[in-house]
C-alpha cells in the first residue's frame, strides 16, 4: 500500500554569510518533523513559500494530508482583525500568508490537517478564531507556556475533552506536553476546544465534520511517549483512508 504524502510547512532563514559570499535564503524545517511523519507511515513533502494561487493550488493536489508546523513567530494581528500588542513578537508575513493560502485550499478538499503549535493557530485562524497575543501579559497564569530547557521533556499537564478527536487518537484524556508558546487561541471561531492547560488556556483544537483537522499547541514530534506519536499516526492514517 502506498505510503500517503504529507505536505508540510518549512520556516525560512538563510546562509552564513562568509568572505565574497553573500547570505542566500534557505529552507528550514527541524528533522524530528520528517522522522515523525515518516514513522507514523507517510512520506513528507516539504512546501516552498508559492505566490502564483494556481501553483499553490496543484502542490496542495499533490498531498493526502497536510502537516502546518511551528516556528519563531506571531500571526499578524491583522489576519484576525485585531491591533497588534505591546508584547507581539516577530512576524514572517510571507510564511504565514502562504500558510493560511494553503490552510484554505486543504480544508476546502478537505484533506486531513495538523497544526503545530504556531500551526495550530494559523489553522484557529483560518477558522475564525482570534489569538491571546501575549500569555504573560494579558493572562497572567502559574502555567510555564515558555519553557526555558529541553523541549524533548514535557512542561505541563493538559486535560482532554472525553471522545474528542485527541481522545480517540492518542487514546488518553490526560497528557503531559512541551510548551514553548506566548500566544493562545482566545475566541475559537469554528473550532472546538478539546484540551486546556490548567490555567483554562487553550491546548488543542479540532474541526467537527472534517475528515480530520486538528491542533495542538505543542511539539508532539520532538516527545518520544506514544500519546504523543500516535498525534502523527492519526493525520497520516486519515492521509491514507
Amino acid at each position: 500500500m502506498a505510503r500517503p504524502l504529507i505536505g508540510i510547512t518549512p520556516d525560512a532563514g538563510t546562509t552564513l554569510e562568509r568572505p565574497g559570499r553573500p547570505a542566500l535564503p534557505r529552507y528550514e524545517l527541524k528533522q524530528n518533523y520528517i522522522e515523525a511523519i515518516v514513522e507514523a507511515g507517510g512520506t513528507p513533502l516539504i512546501l516552498p513559500y508559492l505566490e502564483d494561487d494556481d501553483a499553490i493550488e496543484q502542490v496542495v493536489q499533490l498531498c493526502q494530508g497536510l502537516v502546518v508546523s511551528g516556528g519563531g513567530f506571531d500571526v499578524p494581528p491583522a489576519f484576525y482583525g485585531a491591533e497588534p500588542h505591546p508584547q507581539l513578537g516577530p512576524l514572517n508575513p510571507q510564511r504565514s500568508r502562504f500558510e493560511q493560502r494553503v490552510v484554505r485550499k486543504a480544508l476546502a478538499r478537505d484533506l486531513p490537517i495538523l497544526g503545530v503549535c504556531g500551526g495550530m493557530q494559523i489553522l484557529a485562524v483560518e477558522l475564525g478564531a482570534t489569538l491571546v497575543q501575549d500569555l504573560p501579559s494579558e493572562a497572567k497564569s502559574d502555567v510555564d507556556h515558555e519553557q526555558k530547557f529541553d523541549p524533548r521533556e514535557p512542561a505541563h499537564d493538559v486535560r482532554i475533552l472525553p471522545r474528542s478527536l485527541l481522545a480517540r487518537v492518542t487514546g488518553v484524556e490526560a497528557m503531559r506536553v512541551n510548551s514553548t508558546h506566548h500566544q493562545a487561541v482566545k475566541t475559537p471561531g469554528r473550532t472546538v476546544p478539546i484540551a486546556h492547560a490548567a490555567d483554562g488556556s487553550v491546548e488543542a483544537i479540532e474541526l467537527r465534520g472534517a475528515k480530520f483537522v486538528l491542533g495542538v499547541q505543542w511539539h508532539p514530534e520532538l516527545m518520544r511517549a506514544p500519546e504523543h506519536r500516535a498525534i502523527y499516526r492519526g493525520v497520516v492514517e486519515a492521509a491514507g483512508g
